[in-house]
């Protein structure tokens, strides 16, 4: 459900971009329709798998002790899951690295503005497989690592991550509000989703500093 919620977020706006070269303001009703619609079902998947997944949440953020026999049975499972792992990630990364690849080559061609937002949808349908993918892959290898308390999720890691939660939220709260006001002002939805995966980037960069902080602090 997180995995399909995400890649409707993504899909979202391919209809907006379509009609963005034509000057009819009933096809940009319909499309802005169309966003408003796929997000509000993102939304709702994502606020009832968090409900849904909530009586497990201590499993990420508190240390606890298994039961005997369950650890051994888990390492096992996450052992098989090793390879088909790999081979998803590896997929997934690779579609979100090629999807460029049809605006560059609109770019170089200089072809006409319609054919380069063909191309940025495209681009976001290869992205939304590709997240798909890996959401997919990564929230079963991280059940695996839950569990057993490995990775990300070690007693010292789980520390760590509960004191950066508020950051997380602050984060993610003041980028949604600068794209919705930018996008208000300038009416330029085309161009403001820009946003989005430089804000990604940037949070891995300062979610980074974040935890090195609060290591060197401890």
């Amino acid at each position: 459900m997180l995995a399909n919620a995400t890649t409707l977020c993504i899909l979202s706006p391919i209809s907006l971009f379509l009609v963005s070269t034509f000057n009819d303001s009933l096809a940009i009703g319909i499309a802005c329709a169309i966003l408003l619609g796929m997000v509000a079902i993102a939304v709702f998947f994502f606020i009832k798998t968090e409900i849904k997944l909530s009586p497990l949440q201590y499993l990420e953020q508190e240390p606890f002790e298994t039961e005997y026999g369950v650890t051994g049975l888990v390492k096992e499972k996450n052992q098989s899951y090793q390879e088909h792992y790999s081979f998803s990630l590896a997929c997934g990364v690779v579609l979100c690295i090629l999807s460029v690849i049809p605006l560059i080559i609109a770019g170089c061609m200089e072809a006409s503005d319609y054919i380069c937002t063909l191309c940025l949808a495209v681009l976001l349908i290869l992205v939304s497989v590709g997240v798909n993918i890996l959401i997919r892959v990564s929230t079963i290898k991280s059940s695996y690592d839950t569990l057993l308390q490995e990775g990300d999720y070690t007693k010292k890691e789980k520390l760590v991550k509960k004191k950066a939660e508020t950051f997380t939220g602050v984060y993610w709260c003041l980028v949604t509000a600068v794209y919705l006001g930018w996008s208000l002002w300038t009416k330029q939805w085309d161009v403001t989703y820009i946003v989005w995966p430089v804000a990604a980037v940037l949070y891995a960069a300062m979610y980074g500093i974040v935890r090195m902080v609060m290591k060197l602090e401890k």
